[in-house]
């Protein structure tokens, strides 16, 4: 679902535009499936992307503009996400009416959902399903999404300003969930869920952490959370007085420690002594602790507003950060839950011409391939 779809003629490049990085896919229809026949990345001006928000329109254009040069990425249709505070999804139940009377409805009663001003924001439904009341009254589930008008507004400039059309935008979540558990009629291709059971969806980044539920088939739960890759890194940077970059690095080489070898031994690693990595993991263990708590509610909130769901006992987890060592043995064990490492191009084909890049950047890849997804859908 996208927040809205201006149509385009082509299938529209999926294009994310993160906090560090933009990232873009092209794909096209290949047999039965899809194939990845374009893909590229370049880095995003510091400071231009906030949270997820743009805040310098004339500087992501050009970062945009970098990329079709850079990469094997054709065409001028686009398909973008946004994920930040300033989109609001709901769940909720309304009256049974048909598709073009909900239209017309919705303008006035998304205001008992939403904290925006109705005529500040930008609104969009996806009808789930309805159903049946003890009471024989009938009733239908609407995902209702509202978008802060400025901010979709410096989103279509940055685009425009880049030379491109926009087709659509998306939520950056939805497209994640297309990207990791395939696109169609379900989204859990080949399992069966248990009644009783939904799945979550984790993408980190280095700036933003995407939250998501899926319950058969359809992604009823969004949150979005700032603690990311860079919060992480910042960690260490602060306890070793050392620089962003060298403070990357030392979390790439130190990771966390081993959750089941009990109290580790210092870890030694190059001209990196051993006590300085026992210090960026115990950093690391604090930052990664406040992580899995906010994850953690996360998924009571949702488990407490659903009627049917009563366990989340599956977590795809994928994005950059997702690759911190021990990340998936830590989740586990906070929110007991199996924890599922996946990448973000399992339901593509990869053509020759963009397997580098997108075989290099393939934990990062699933914003902008599910992006795409949903302008092929």
């Amino acid at each position: 679902m996208g927040i809205f779809s201006l149509g385009s003629s082509v299938m529209p490049v999926g294009l994310d535009i993160g906090t560090d990085h933009l990232r873009a896919a092209q794909l096209k229809p290949s047999g039965a499936g899809l194939s990845l026949v374009g893909y590229g990345l370049v880095n995003v001006p510091m400071g231009s992307v906030v949270e997820g928000e743009i805040v310098d329109t004339e500087a992501v254009s050009s970062a945009i503009r970098e990329l079709w040069r850079r990469s094997s990425i054709h065409g001028k249709d686009v398909s973008i996400g946004v994920s930040n505070q300033k989109v609001v999804v709901r769940l909720i139940d309304l009256p049974f009416m048909e598709r073009d009377e909900l239209e017309g409805a919705i303008q006035y009663q998304a205001q008992d959902y939403i904290p925006i001003p109705v005529e500040d924001a930008i609104l969009d439904f996806h009808i789930i399903g309805d159903y049946m009341t003890p009471t024989d009254e009938h009733m239908m589930e609407v995902l209702l999404v509202a978008a802060q008008r400025d901010m979709i507004e410096n989103a279509v400039a940055a685009v425009e300003g880049a030379g491109l059309r926009l087709a659509q935008i998306d939520l950056t979540s939805f497209a994640i969930v297309r990207a990791v558990l395939g696109a169609g009629t379900t989204f859990l291709p080949g399992e069966e869920e248990e009644a009783g059971e939904a799945v979550g969806v984790i993408h980190i980044s280095s700036g933003l952490t995407n939250i998501a539920v899926v319950e058969r088939g359809v992604p009823r739960f969004t949150r979005v959370s700032s603690i990311a890759g860079s919060q992480f890194t910042q960690a260490i940077a602060n306890v070793q007085n050392l620089t962003f970059d060298e403070a990357e690095e030392l979390k790439i080489r130190a990771g966390l420690p081993d959750i089941d070898a009990g109290a580790a031994q210092p870890l030694v690693e190059g001209d990196l002594g051993g006590q300085s990595m026992q210090v960026a993991q115990d950093a690391l263990e604090r930052e990664v602790n406040k992580f899995i708590a906010e994850v953690r509610r996360s998924l009571d909130y949702y488990l407490t507003q659903a009627t049917q769901i009563r366990t989340i006992r599956k977590i795809y987890m994928t994005g950059s950060g997702s690759q911190l060592m021990n990340m998936a043995s830590y989740l586990e064990k906070g929110l007991q839950a199996e924890v599922v490492v996946v990448d973000g191009i399992s339901h593509v084909q990869v053509a020759s011409g963009a397997q580098q890049v997108a075989l290099a950047d393939r934990m990062g890849a699933a914003p902008a391939i599910g992006l795409a997804m949903g302008g092929a859908s």
